[in-house]
């Protein structure tokens, strides 16, 4: 207490003397306020400076760069149908199908507009654009009915699909298409079938009608598939209502040894010994060599082909 009131004495005496002090110390920290004011005011102007000379040298580098011209632009009709024709052989699907776009674009009712539709869908395809190649040979379709292609135009469609289950890469995996949507599958039956009943003495006959049965069995094949997964899984009813319903649709596909072998399983888990009975006895009448009924492997056939499956 005796200390503070030194103090509060003391300060009338002192404040004349120091007070001068504390002005000089002011105007110093003002003026360091200032300077720094200053250099960074100094440092922003810089930076945006840079900031502006790269975006002017990106903007010169840009008008710089040459422009993307059109290639074809010069090319009269022959020439342009020429080089889409060489990239078609050459097998550049992707120029391929750029050029036969142009050439429709350029001349849609010209000479070469109907064959350029056509072989836009095929490079498309071959380009594995199936979304874009299916698009194209349906326009074709609805738009040449009766072309003298149209037998090709619904035999390439049934292959656009034929692969479209198994994407890119399913087609190099050895992916079984039998365990994909099925979808694709049954627009490529319709396609084929087409071929086959409308136009039966074209060259794409006999292929469609190997292909729509290699189908017929895949698509058998995945109602198999589901009836094995229901039974693997104790759902035993609804085990035997899928293999039912792949009897009942694909009555002549090989997938139904397997379903009548899933029905019997079936049907001895759920203790109905003469339904499981009445199944072996008709499995045994259509495949009488089938290993579920001998208790041997099938002999395999060499040299098969892949669509004599049947």
């Amino acid at each position: 207490m005796r200390a503070l009131n030194t103090i509060t004495k003391l300060a009338p005496k002192l404040a004349p003397k120091l007070a001068p002090k504390l002005a000089q110390a002011a105007s110093a920290r003002n003026a360091m306020r200032a300077t720094r004011a200053q250099t960074l005011g100094k440092i922003g102007t810089m930076v945006r400076l840079a900031a502006c000379g790269a975006a002017l040298a990106v903007v010169a580098a840009c008008h710089g760069l040459p422009e993307k011209t059109d290639e074809t632009a010069a090319w009269n009709n022959n020439k342009l149908y020429t080089e889409a024709q060489d990239a078609l052989s050459g097998g550049d699907w992707g120029k391929c199908a750029k050029y036969f776009e142009a050439l429709q674009g350029r001349d849609p009712f010209g000479h070469f507009a109907q064959q350029a539709q056509i072989n836009v869908a095929y490079c498309d395809w071959k380009d594995n654009e199936n979304d874009a190649a299916d698009q194209a040979i349906n326009r074709f379709i609805q738009l040449h009915p009766d072309h003298p292609d149209v037998a090709y135009a619904y035999y390439l469609k049934g292959m656009i699909h034929f692969n479209d289950d198994l994407g890119l890469f399913g087609r190099f995996s050895g992916q079984d298409m039998s365990e994909r949507d099925p979808k694709s599958l049954r627009e490529s039956y319709d396609a084929f079938k087409v071929v086959v009943d409308k136009y039966p003495q074209s060259k794409y006959a006999p292929d469609a009608a190997q292909r729509m049965r290699y189908i017929v069995n895949a698509l058998a094949s995945h109602e198999v598939h589901a009836a094995d997964y229901y039974y693997r899984r104790g759902a035993y009813v609804a085990a035997i209502n899928r293999a039912q319903l792949a009897i009942q649709e694909y009555k002549s596909a090989p997938a139904i040894e397997d379903a009548l072998h899933i029905m019997i399983l079936s049907y001895q888990k759920l203790d109905q010994p003469q339904l499981a009975e009445d199944t072996r006895r008709v499995l045994a009448g259509t495949f009488p060599d089938s290993p579920y009924i001998t208790g041997h492997a099938r002999p395999t056939k060499e040299d098969k082909s892949w669509w004599q499956i049947w």
